[in-house]
């Protein structure tokens, strides 16, 4: 049997893909930040529960924030556009929503993240006391809808070019330089 082919990783020029698999690598630090309390509970602050608090804390303190600008500032202004010569009155209210849940989620960020910058620097965090529940359950909610209304719209509405200048505006925050998509 033929060794499997593994898919390569969306890059700018996919970058509905590229969103998509943002959102697989959220999950990821999702179930991190849901074992964590368990493990404080059973290990304490060990160098495993440092090192994920590090990277949970990297993650979302640098593609978390690209990933809702990219949603903001070119995606979403792209589909309203879209949303408002189709008459798509849905999906004009659920841009509005998922906007407004970007906020909840920098909020529920704001509550979480000193705990875990505690727990980065070796100090013991009362499990009972992390935020992670509130935190998880945003993000899990919104991905949700994006993955299954959003992202499936954006594929059907928007055209090549469109979604060449998503892409070119997702490398530009990111400091990439595509040269030709």
């Amino acid at each position: 049997m033929a060794p499997k082919l593994i898919d390569p990783a969306p890059d700018f020029g996919d970058p509905l893909g590229l969103l998509a698999a943002c959102h697989s690598r959220i999950e990821a630090q999702c179930a991190t930040l849901l074992r964590l309390p368990g493990h404080l509970t059973a290990n304490g602050c060990d160098p495993q529960a440092r090192q994920a608090a590090e990277k949970v804390l990297r993650y979302f303190t640098s593609a978390g924030p690209h990933h809702h600008e990219d949603e903001e500032q070119d995606l979403f202004p792209l589909l309203k556009s879209t949303a408002r010569a189709e008459g798509a009155t849905d999906m004009l209210a659920l841009l509005g929503t998922l906007k407004a849940e970007h906020r909840d989620m920098e909020a529920a960020w704001a509550a979480l993240s000193p705990f875990l910058q505690r727990l980065a620097q070796g100090e013991q965090v009362e499990p009972g006391r992390l935020p992670v529940d509130p935190f998880v359950a945003l993000y899990r909610s919104h991905m949700a809808r994006e993955d299954v209304v959003l992202l499936p719209y954006a594929h059907r509405a928007l055209s090549p070019g469109q979604l060449e200048s998503l892409g070119r505006g997702m490398a530009r925050r990111r400091h990439v330089d595509t040269g030709t998509l």
